[in-house]
């Protein structure tokens, strides 16, 4: 399997950082920055994004590809990894950690959920995504969807989004990625989380409630001596953006 397109950055022990939805691989900002000081850190484009944005695949799929990029490298002095992602990230990143990949040490989901477990709830956000890509597609109006999509209240509050960032994508990227990893597409995980073979945290900012329930049902979901959540205040859906500082130092305490 091919790897994905990734980069590296940073010294010590390896940490594979999944991105969301209309971000790339340099989309960490401070956060980033700050994880570099103790990690190296590989940074992929998922598929859909960045330089990978002519690539297409599922949950399931994408998954892979993280494990396969992250095998690639890992070595025989370094032979382990951890993993962490951010919303669309996060759901990759767990579809990843089922599949028991060699060397996951463990995970990390800031703004993850296992998926909407109402059959119609989840037809009908998957219908929505797929309206949201057509869109897109037709038009080609990658500013305008970026701004639409960052006026969301989940993103309110964010002293810089990362738009020109952002903007490094393609209309047709971000759409296959709607259609084929989009909220809806995301099979019901919930069941499945207690085969994790590694230690889980799950992170949510404060006002984001909806995923801190999610946060706090992960971790339960994982077993008490395995899963851990921990709030963000002063934050929301993108907690590690809004709060690099106190986000990082968490991340760091729990690989420590």
């Amino acid at each position: 399997m091919t790897p994905l397109h990734a980069e590296i950055s940073g010294r010590g022990p390896l940490l594979v950082l999944a991105h969301g939805f209309t971000q790339t691989a340099r989309s960490w900002g401070e956060f980033g920055r700050r994880l570099a000081d103790r990690h190296r850190l590989l940074t992929p484009d998922l598929p859909g994004h960045g330089a990978s944005s002519t690539l297409r695949a599922d949950l399931p799929e994408a998954g892979a590809l993280v494990a396969a990029t992250a095998a690639a490298a890992t070595s025989e002095e370094e032979p382990s990894f951890d993993l962490l992602g951010y919303s669309l990230g996060a759901r990759v990143a767990l579809h990843t950690a089922l599949e028991r990949p060699p060397g996951l040490r463990r995970l990390i989901l800031i703004g993850g959920t296992a998926g909407i477990e109402d059959p119609s709830a989840r037809r009908t956000r998957r219908q929505r995504d797929d309206a949201m890509a057509d869109e897109l597609q037709t038009s080609g109006d990658l500013d305008g969807f970026l701004s639409r999509w960052l006026a969301m209240p989940m993103f309110a509050g964010l002293a810089d989004p990362g738009l020109a960032e952002r903007r490094r994508n393609t209309p047709e990227g971000l759409a296959s990625s709607l259609r084929m990893t989009g909220t809806g597409t995301q099979e019901p995980l919930w069941d499945r989380l207690g085969e994790l073979a590694c230690p889980v945290l799950a992170i949510a900012g404060a006002a984001d409630a909806r995923f801190c329930a999610y946060g706090v049902r992960l971790a339960a979901g994982v077993g008490a001596r395995q899963g851990v959540f921990s709030v963000v205040p002063g934050a929301s859906h993108a907690a590690h953006l809004a709060q690099p500082a106190l986000c990082a130092q968490i991340v760091h305490h729990f690989l420590a």
